[in-house]
């Protein structure tokens, strides 16, 4: 023992200085690896994300233009929702059983106890936004529903605090603001303005805060597994059916019945076109909520965020242009307000995140230097450690 540790005494200062070159040498090959890959990885996030967004944007753009031309002549939203959610429902059902064939590997598939704490509370809220979103379109036009929509962006940040998913900052404050005094501005005395509308579209808004809150929480549960959305929307799809059903039945059923482009129609024809109508409905919101999940499952919230404004401002300049939707002065810069108030909101989010960054990564130097001495590997004799052992990984 004590010539063993009289010779290792008597290296200790070179067999120091030769891991200190080691150690340099490693760290200068390290950080030519990743200034070689790093163009790579971030050309191709960055092509990968974009293909996400514009995938967004055709199908959220597409079904909101689609949704006001088929709500305004025919007048049974709620219904047509209805079919909408069940062919959405149908879709995910084949496509998950045609990955299964495909794959031998069988879905995910929650249990009744899972499916009631975890999904319904949200497939409740989602058709309750979606079946609102859609009767507003009777009345109000695209860019009074954009603009409307633009608040679940207050909500959202609500129902975060309320599940403690976000942290109260002072700049939420700000937020609240602009965001209420641009809608403010931007309604008042619109002569396009409807009361009802503007009732159902508001609600509809906060219901997406919860909406998307209560999604949020399902997609970030690991152990619940439903990460690929057509695995959400297979589950969340029949509470959608269950808790609108009540309501369009309610309200639309006997007007459906009775209507001659549907149960009392006269001309074939006409029966099969509003068919085609709805099921192109069904088929676009069937890929806008595919797209919605597939970006918050593959893209921060931050992305979602910007994304969406950019979708939003797109929309109201397609109204203006297709549409012919008009704004006034007041109405423009009430525009411009709401716009700041989300961007603000968006600015604040992107800080907090540098924040965390920094602090993770300062956490990760810290962690390395616990496992060296003076800036030396740490290989004394009391930490040694086996790296390989027959009796411990067999």
């Amino acid at each position: 023992m004590s010539l063993r540790r009289k010779s290792s005494s008597s290296h200790d200062r070179p067999h120091g200085h030769g891991l200190q070159d080691l150690k340099t040498a490693v760290i200068k090959q390290e950080k030519r690896v990743q200034s070689s890959l790093c163009s790579i990885v971030f050309l191709v996030t960055s092509l990968k994300t974009i293909c996400l967004v514009l995938f967004y944007y055709s199908f959220s753009i597409g079904i909101t233009f689609y949704n006001q031309h088929l709500f305004q002549h025919n007048h049974q939203a709620l219904s047509i929702t209805m079919c909408h959610l069940i062919f959405k429902f149908i879709l995910a059902f084949l496509i998950r059983q045609v990955l299964e064939c495909k794959n031998q590997v069988p879905r995910v598939t929650l249990s009744w106890s899972d499916c009631i704490k975890r999904v319904a509370l949200a497939g409740c809220v989602s058709s309750l936004d979606i079946g609102l979103s859609n009767w507003s379109f009777e009345m109000i036009t695209v860019s009074l529903y954009t603009m409307s929509k633009t608040t679940a962006v207050i909500f959202i940040l609500f129902f975060s605090l309320m599940f403690k998913l976000e942290k109260f900052r002072w700049s939420l404050l700000f937020v609240v603001f602009f965001i209420f005094t641009g809608l403010f501005l931007f309604t008042f005395r619109s002569t396009q303005f409807n009361l009802k509308g503007f009732i159902l579209v508001m609600t509809a808004s906060v219901l997406s805060g919860l909406r998307w809150t209560l999604a949020q929480m399902v997609l970030q549960k690991n152990e619940i597994g439903l990460h690929n959305p057509i695995d959400m929307m297979y589950h969340i799809q029949p509470w959608m059916i269950l808790s609108l059903l009540p309501l369009s039945a309610g309200i639309e059923l006997q007007e459906m019945a009775t209507s001659d482009q549907y149960f009392r129609f006269s001309l074939w024809s006409v029966l099969l076109t509003n068919v085609g109508y709805v099921l192109i409905g069904a088929a676009l919101g069937f890929m806008l909520e595919f797209s919605e999940f597939l970006l918050l499952s593959y893209t921060s919230s931050l992305t979602l965020s910007i994304s969406s404004i950019l979708k939003e401002i797109c929309v109201l300049g397609l109204a203006i242009l297709i549409n012919n939707d008009k704004i006034t002065l007041i109405n423009g810069v009430g525009l411009v307000i709401c716009f700041v108030g989300v961007m603000v909101h968006v600015c604040s989010k992107a800080i907090e995140m540098n924040e965390k960054s920094k602090h993770n990564r300062h956490f990760t130097v810290e962690a390395r230097k616990m496992l060296t001495k003076k800036g030396f590997a740490n290989d004394s004799s009391e930490d040694e450690v086996e790296l390989f052992s027959f009796d411990r990984d067999r």
